[in-house]
């Protein structure tokens, strides 16, 4: 199947701006923000001039231009945004050098619970994980601003919900949760250690999933790089 855009209808072509400089204005607007761009926020650089499916095919013609460069352009679930491209980091980290921040198996076992069973209570995580869920484990979550509270379960003590966040998908460069990796392509990741969480292993469920795949989904969530 081919992966070529639709052609333009000509009521979708008329626009008192050319193709290159609708390009040019989308690369300058992408290239400036440190936040991903929708759709209906990049329309609003051409006052509304501009359709969306003119729009679409530029900025696939755009990502085919940065394709074979250091940095890509990626539509993820808040928009479209440029990105260093993973390969690229060892040598970003020569100029600024920087620890990315590391976290326990823990950490990453509720994240991918919270991911994948979601919307979930804490009491749901410490049932799949057959241990007590620490308050720091879901902060440390919250903080980064991969998960968030929802709402609250119709039960006695009305619990409350965690689900994911937009700011989850747009770090795996993902444009909506059924585009997650399959269980069994998680990587293992007992060996990001996290000083403040000494809980022990367990054989639970999530843990031997954890450990049977070599995908490198959640680590890469762990640094994220970007472009700015």
């Amino acid at each position: 199947m081919s992966n070529q855009p639709n052609p333009l209808l000509p009521s979708e072509i008329l626009t008192p701006f050319s193709e290159p400089d609708i390009s040019k204005i989308l690369e300058t607007a992408l290239l400036t923000t440190q936040e991903p761009l929708a759709l209906a926020e990049l329309k609003q650089l051409f006052e509304g001039e501009v359709s969306s499916k003119l729009l679409q095919a530029s900025l696939e013609k755009l990502q085919e231009k940065w394709r074979d460069s250091g940095i890509e352009l990626v539509n993820t679930a808040g928009g479209w945004r440029f990105r260093s491209k993973q390969e690229m980091q060892v040598f970003l980290d020569r100029l600024n050098p920087q620890k990315p921040p590391r976290y326990s198996r823990a950490v990453l076992e509720t994240l991918a619970i919270i991911a994948y069973r979601q919307p979930v209570t804490r009491g749901d995580i410490e049932e799949i994980r057959g241990v007590a869920v620490s308050s720091n484990i879901l902060k440390t979550l919250e903080t980064r601003g991969w998960i968030e509270a929802v709402g609250q379960r119709n039960v006695p003590g009305r619990p409350s919900l965690y689900a994911t966040t937009e700011s989850f998908l747009n770090d795996l460069n993902l444009q909506s949760l059924e585009q997650l990796p399959a269980l069994d392509e998680l990587a293992a990741l007992t060996d990001l250690p996290e000083p403040q969480d000494q809980e022990a292993p367990t054989d639970s469920e999530t843990t031997k999933m954890l450990e049977s795949g070599q995908a490198d989904s959640l680590q890469n969530i762990t640094s994220a790089p970007s472009v700015h």
